[in-house]
């Protein structure tokens, strides 16, 4: 907000958003982290999407796998490393479509780094669990999350001042550029190919850290796999559905299963049906099972694969999926061959784990970044989204570089991303790691086009489940004429029924998860259908962020899903 009244554009305020969520956040994400972007500007005719996911290292193959022994990518440690993006996708977003200098953009971020703030409780329990491993083996965790050699608590003013010198040294490279698209540029090449990318290429090179195999591993990162890439915009993927263009990133995340969601839902009488009954859960869950599985089967890296993105919208075989929803759950997956293609879903090797073992240990097993075994909420991800007067519009969802996914570089003050966990270590499937290819992420934002103007833009965090939970939020306001602040607090469910993207991949193949304000009466309806309902706390699912304009006299409205008390949403 501070920087939208100092005159800055929605572009702007989503980057100095970002880079403070990776000071106060650190259990969420962090600077060597991914994300996902999506930007429509006032005047612009189409959305864009960029690309914050880093690729694996090139020297990071299959057989260097299983040479270690291993049939999965752990869930932490060293070897899911991936290229840091999100400071490049930052970076760009700010340098192409923003209007401030960097660091007047970094101005917040530094100041909370390097002055103090008060760590949310989920921060605090996360360093609390893990603090036996940072003293014993993560020492840079150690040295960056536990000041004095204590786990802070809610009331610690607690400082990083070495991710604050990182953030002035970024400023301090372009501080002789002649324009601010060429100081954004020096930044960058700081990050990617000057002294953050030493540093990293320093510690990868010598460390060798305990991880959830149990055992001690190196990285296969190394300097030279931040020199070579660059964040890419392209044009967003879209579907048009009910008199709105709802965009989504690429086949390289999971934003088009909010697409083929739809495109099921489309031939289903919304007109006829209570958004609370069970015939409605059952719909909405069986097209969300029949989506995820053509995204296990076929999304990955499109620039190492053919993908069939255009044949899994065709209205054809959209018609043709629909036809397998019938009244009883489905229990096995069931990915299409779009255009006549077959592809298959790689499955979890059950791994037997010890029946006792220190909880920090039980942690890291889990790749998802909140405590394993707490909640049902994965408040693994953050969301931005910002609207602006001019009618410019950004929704992003940053996650990875998490503090219980790797150590910390504590010359740097932040750990490295661990997004390659995602990846397959079996051969000719999409998702299969390879050198240089990008894992399927899961961060997912969306923007909606009303008549081709900025409409709306929302997120969430989540994982897997991110877009079944915003689904549910646009329905709401689609088809059920709920105002933007309803939508969010309406009752949520989801499914599980296909292997999570996050070690260690657990999945339900019945399973649908709901709020305990789903009435009795649609839950034993649902179990009668076959499937697996378990039942969590009112108010744990999603934790929704959405702004945008009123139709006609274009007004900024916003809203904050109140799960979690930690979203929020403003406007002037």
């Amino acid at each position: 907000m501070a920087v939208l009244e100092r005159g800055g554009n929605a572009f702007d305020a989503a980057v100095a958003a970002a880079f403070v969520l990776q000071v106060v956040e650190p259990q969420n994400n962090g600077p060597a982290g991914d994300v996902t972007i999506l930007v429509h500007g006032a005047s612009a005719e189409t959305t864009r999407s960029i690309c914050g996911q880093g690729p694996m290292p090139a020297t990071a193959t299959l057989h260097a796998f299983r040479d270690l022994g291993l049939s999965e990518v752990p869930g932490s440690g060293l070897l899911p490393a991936t290229v840091p993006g999100a400071v490049g996708a930052w970076l760009r977003l700010l340098a192409e479509f923003g209007s401030m200098k960097l660091a007047d953009v970094l101005d917040y971020a530094i100041g909370y780094a390097a002055g103090g703030f008060s760590l949310l409780p989920e921060t605090t329990r996360a360093i609390a669990a893990l603090a036996p491993l940072y003293t014993a083996d993560w020492t840079g965790s150690a040295a960056t999350y536990l000041p004095g050699g204590l786990a802070p608590t809610t009331r610690t003013r607690f400082t990083n001042p070495a991710l604050a010198e990182t953030y002035r040294r970024l400023i301090l490279a372009g501080a002789g550029a002649a324009s601010r698209e060429a100081q954004i540029q020096a930044a960058h090449d700081a990050f990617y190919q000057g002294f953050v990318a030493e540093a990293i290429d320093r510690f990868a090179r010598t460390a060798s850290v305990l991880d959830s195999t149990g055992r001690r591993h190196g990285a296969f990162l190394r300097g030279d796999d931040l020199a070579t890439w660059e964040p890419t915009v392209e044009v967003a993927t879209h579907l048009d559905y009910r008199g709105q263009r709802v965009c989504k990133p690429g086949i390289w995340s999971q934003g088009p299963v909010f697409l083929q969601q739809l495109a099921l839902l489309d031939g289903f009488d919304f007109a006829s049906v209570d958004a609370s009954s069970a015939e409605y859960v059952h719909t909405v869950v069986e097209c969300a099972k029949l989506a995820m599985a053509d995204r296990e089967a076929w999304y990955g890296d499109p620039l190492h694969s053919e993908l069939p993105l255009e044949g899994l919208l065709d209205p054809g075989y959209t018609d043709e999926r629909r036809k397998l929803i019938g009244q009883e759950a489905s229990t096995e997956p069931r990915p299409g061959s779009p255009n006549g293609q077959t592809s298959w879903i790689p499955l979890p090797q059950p791994v037997e784990q010890p029946p006792a073992e220190e909880d920090w240990m039980a942690q890291i097993r889990h790749g998802v970044p909140n405590l394993a075994r707490t909640t049902a909420a994965r408040d693994d991800t953050c969301c931005i989204t910002v609207a602006d007067r001019e009618g410019n519009l950004v929704a992003a969802t940053p996650s990875g570089g998490w503090l219980k996914s790797s150590p910390a570089i504590a010359e740097l003050g932040f750990p490295l991303g661990t997004r390659g966990q995602s990846m397959w270590l079996v051969e000719g499937h999409p998702n299969s790691l390879a050198p240089r290819r990008r894992p399927r992420t899961t961060l997912s934002p969306t923007i909606v086009l009303r008549e081709g103007r900025p409409g709306l833009a929302f997120g969430t965090p989540g994982g897997d489940r991110q877009d079944q939970w915003t689904l549910l939020f646009f329905l709401a306001v689609t088809h059920f004429q709920r105002d933007l602040q309803q939508a969010t607090e309406l009752p949520m469910f989801h499914t599980d029924a296909l292997p999570a993207s996050f070690a260690p991949r657990e999945y339900r193949p019945r399973g649908v998860t709901v709020e305990r304000s789903v009435s009795p009466e649609v839950v034993s309806d649902l179990r009668q259908r076959g499937h697996d309902v378990a039942e969590v706390p009112e108010f744990t699912l999603g934790k929704i962020c959405a702004t945008g304009f009123t139709d006609g006299d274009g007004f900024i409205v916003a809203a904050a899903g109140p799960r979690g008390r930690q979203a929020y949403a403003m406007g002037r």
